[in-house]
């Protein structure tokens, strides 16, 4: 019997959706990324929120870079292309980081099929994010009344309270 497991059906059996998963999450890792953009795949919202747990799991694996942890990752995506890359590559990308290596981005456009909705399953690239400098704090602008205009008269006085 299932008795409450964590985690989404998606409609596939167990076997099918660990497999289309962990293909995910490979296809994320392996995903070639164009300049000044981060490593990102197209699926829809729902296997998007699902991978992502997985992707997030495999990287922390990553960053602590034992023996063990890429005995764990082997099991958890089955390529040892892929492991060897996540190791060597992306990891070390996220040493500083304490969690949230990858966000979801919405698609304004649906799948012709079905009409589902798409999104990114990208991760955060730490490279661009330090390349950039913060955003500087603007003070908010007060727009000031001449003062020949009504409204620049001197403030009111407190209105008495109705219900006293």
């Amino acid at each position: 019997m299932r008795h409450r497991k964590t985690g989404k059906q998606l409609s596939r059996t167990d076997a099918h959706r660990k497999a289309m998963l962990r293909n995910l999450v490979c296809s994320l890792f392996l995903a070639e990324a164009a300049e000044g953009l981060p490593r990102r795949v197209t699926t829809t919202v729902p296997k998007a929120k699902a991978a992502r747990r997985l992707a997030e799991h495999a990287i922390t694996l990553g960053k602590r870079a034992t023996l063990h942890a890429r005995r764990q990752a082997l099991a958890l995506l089955a390529n040892k292309r892929v492991v060897k890359l996540l190791f060597e590559e992306l990891a070390p990308l996220y040493n500083d980081r304490k969690g949230g290596y990858t966000r979801i981005v919405r698609l304004a456009k649906s799948r012709v099929g079905d009409g589902a909705d798409l999104c990114y399953l990208e991760l955060v690239s730490e490279g661009a994010a330090a390349g950039r400098k913060p955003a500087e704090p603007v003070a908010p602008k007060v727009a000031e009344k001449p003062a020949g205009s009504p409204g620049a008269a001197a403030p009111k006085a407190a209105q008495p309270d109705a219900g006293s």
